[in-house]
């Protein structure tokens, strides 16, 4: 699509750091006039030799999965962005959450990936606190980590 506006990709969780990645990309995308995309990642990792119940039930539990990431995470964030007058689109994904933000950052063409920086503690701070220092070595855009 010709002349279609540049993507900026928001990865997000329901954390307050989240929050603050979606605002400093609200700001920056009224000045520049680019589209918002907000992406979270549920962190998920196949297994190796699943029988078919499990499959069948891992199934089940993504499905759940993901419409608990719609209602929890992605429409609050949504609403953030709808309210202060600008349109986003939304991708929620299994995967790593590095990986997976640059594989949509791809897809989308986009020119930046946007994400908080978290300090909380424990189990989230392993898997987020190293979503930003792997995007900031892997990922093919800029990327910026808000504070």
């Amino acid at each position: 699509e010709g002349g279609s506006m540049p993507t900026v990709v928001v990865g997000i969780d329901n954390g307050d750091a989240s929050t603050r990645a979606v605002d400093f990309a609200i700001q920056r995308c009224k000045a520049e006039s680019v589209d918002l995309v907000l992406v979270h990642v549920i962190h998920w990792s196949p297994f190796s030799f699943n029988t078919p119940a499990e499959n069948d039930e891992r199934h089940r539990r993504r499905e759940e999965e993901l419409q608990a990431a719609d209602e929890q995470v992605v429409q609050p964030m949504q609403k953030i962005v709808t309210e202060a007058g600008l349109a986003a689109n939304a991708v929620v994904r299994h995967g790593n959450p590095a990986d997976t933000l640059i594989e949509i950052a791809k897809e989308k063409d986009a020119i930046r990936i946007v994400v908080g920086r978290t300090g909380d503690s424990g189990f989230r701070e392993q898997i987020f606190g190293s979503v930003a220092s792997r995007l900031v070595q892997r990922a093919p855009i800029p990327v910026t980590v808000v504070p």
